[in-house]
């Protein structure tokens, strides 16, 4: 029988179901206020559903919190840091041009479905994403293959020596290869699922996958045969549980062990012996995507009366209850190097706004404002999206919301406003000063060319500077020309900048052994439950 049998006869996500482990301990929900998880078993509360369990086809950090424990990249973030460690490459070179890296593998690590992890598995995984002939490129699309843009190509040197040729020095390499669209995937997994790979995940990670069902819970067990240090649980349960308030009564109630992204009214709630309140800074932008082609924020003017309109003191005081501080740029205060501090948030000023939108002969502009119930890194949106509305109204816009679930919400935003909405709530969690810009900022990002560009901004000096400080070596030189970016897109205001969260995640006092990361990701490997 298998260790974990209760997870594959369906627990419920109400009240009232069974749940058996090791077929001996059994913990019968009866109501909300008297349920207890098992013990040895960390049910997580998650945001939403994930789309994918694919890590090359998915751009959500709620789907990545569950990918980085089934997974492993050939580097890693350090715990506690976003610098790079050794992960399936124990060691790497870097030639002295910056075009070449050669990465040592780890021997005799082995994928969930017992093939060898090799360097034909590593060619497999980046042809596989960025060839479009080869014969499994056809199980994506790979929102994030941008990532890897400069790998001209993928070479096995030997069995455990892999090489990428770069067609320039590319300087967010190694970081990019640590975040989740890195991870690698078993190549044979792969060959037997073909399109539906991403509901069948075989990696080389602390946990395996065990089963998926839609709108209740993704299961992962412990690996037995990990070659690195055994999983601290049984088994982890994700629970997406989409409304906040919902996901508060469960950790409330002892449904669930664990949830991620409180939202700021709940804190107090968990204040006391029983729970443990953990946070953790990290780079983390929540801005509004202005469509910058077509309506009236196609003027300039327009889009900067729209962040003078927005009170974002008191979002962050009033709606995140001081969760957060006030975004000044397009770039979050957690990349210190990079970070323009000389740059100070638009101030709340709605006579300035009112002035703007008379000059452009604008007041009274009809906008179609996109809302999400939750996601990832949104904070509180429904009730952020209402002030928004509110003060936008307040200087003679006309400000319609549509409210979407995150996933939806996503289909809707991601391929562009165009023809649908003039503006939309976003938020980016990144790994490096180059990714939220490179994707979301350059012309060449717009949707239509595989990018996040979702309100089409094109500024060809912006395009300049982030192409430039991908190949600048130089860390001081990147920084330079971050920073100049970040004065010209303030000014140019394609997004309102409103407001940069430090994430937080509560646990009641059985767990032990967590801590959130500045990735945003959910490493679970070393926790524990009693």
């Amino acid at each position: 029988m298998n260790l974990l049998n209760w997870t594959r006869r369906g627990m419920l996500a109400a009240a009232g179901a069974t749940l058996m482990t090791s077929a001996v301990a059994v913990t019968t929900l009866t109501t909300p206020a008297t349920a207890q998880t098992p013990e040895g078993v960390l049910i997580v509360g998650q945001i939403a559903e994930p789309k994918s369990l694919d890590p090359a086809a998915v751009t959500a950090v709620n789907d990545f919190r569950i990918l980085v424990n089934i997974y492993e990249g050939l580097v890693r973030y350090a715990p506690g840091t976003l610098e790079v460690e050794p992960g399936l490459a124990d060691s790497w070179e870097i030639s002295e041009d910056g075009t070449e890296y050669t990465f040592h593998l780890r021997e005799g690590v082995t994928f969930h479905d017992g093939t060898p992890f090799n360097a034909e598995a590593v060619k497999f995984n980046f042809d596989r994403m960025l060839n479009e002939d080869h014969p499994y490129h056809n199980t994506g699309p790979f929102p994030l293959a941008f990532f890897f843009s400069s790998v001209a190509s993928t070479d096995v040197v030997d069995d455990y020596t892999v090489k990428f040729t770069l067609n320039a020095p590319y300087a967010p390499f190694l970081s990019n290869l640590a975040y989740p669209t890195g991870l690698i995937v078993s190549p044979a997994a792969v060959a037997e699922h073909g399109a539906d790979f991403g509901r069948n995940p075989a990696g080389t990670g602390p946990f395996t996958f065990a089963e998926w069902r839609s709108n209740e819970a993704v299961v992962i067990e412990k690996n037995p045969d990990y070659w690195g240090e055994m999983a601290g649980t049984e088994a982890v349960v994700f629970r997406p549980i989409t409304d906040a308030n919902t996901r508060v009564a469960e950790m409330l109630a002892g449904g669930i062990d664990m949830m991620v992204e409180v939202p700021p009214t709940a804190l107090s709630q968990f204040q006391g012996d029983d729970f443990k309140i953990v946070e953790q800074a990290g780079p983390h932008l929540w801005f509004l995507i202005l469509n910058a082609k077509e309506g009236p924020f196609a003027d300039k003017r327009v889009r900067q009366a729209a962040n003078y309109a927005i009170n974002k003191e008191a979002i962050v005081n009033d709606v995140l209850e001081g969760t957060a501080e006030v975004a000044a740029g397009p770039t979050p205060p957690a990349f210190a190097w990079a970070y323009n501090d000389e740059l100070d948030p638009y101030p709340y000023d709605p006579e300035k706004a009112k002035a703007l939108l008379a000059e452009a002969g604008l007041e009274g502009a009809e906008l179609t404002f996109y809302v999400t119930e939750g996601g990832s890194g949104m904070l509180d949106p429904v009730p952020m999206g209402t002030a928004i509305q509110a003060d936008l109204n307040a200087v003679g816009f006309d400000v319609k919301i549509e409210t979407y679930e995150w996933n939806t919400f996503l289909g809707e935003v991601n391929p562009g406003l165009e023809g649908k909405a003039d503006m939309a709530e976003m938020a980016w969690m990144t790994n490096d000063p180059d990714t939220l810009p490179f994707l979301a900022l350059r012309t060449d990002a717009w949707p239509d060319a595989g990018g996040f560009n979702s309100g089409y901004y094109s500024n060809p000096k912006v395009d300049e500077l982030l192409e430039a400080a991908q190949v600048a070596t130089d860390q001081d030189e990147r920084a330079r020309l971050y920073k100049e970016m970040q004065a010209i897109v303030q000014e140019d205001a394609p997004w309102v900048f409103v407001a940069n969260w430090k994430q937080n995640a509560v646990t009641n006092d059985r767990v032990e052994n967590f801590s959130l990361e500045p990735s945003f990701l959910l490493q679970l490997e070393s926790v524990t439950k009693e």
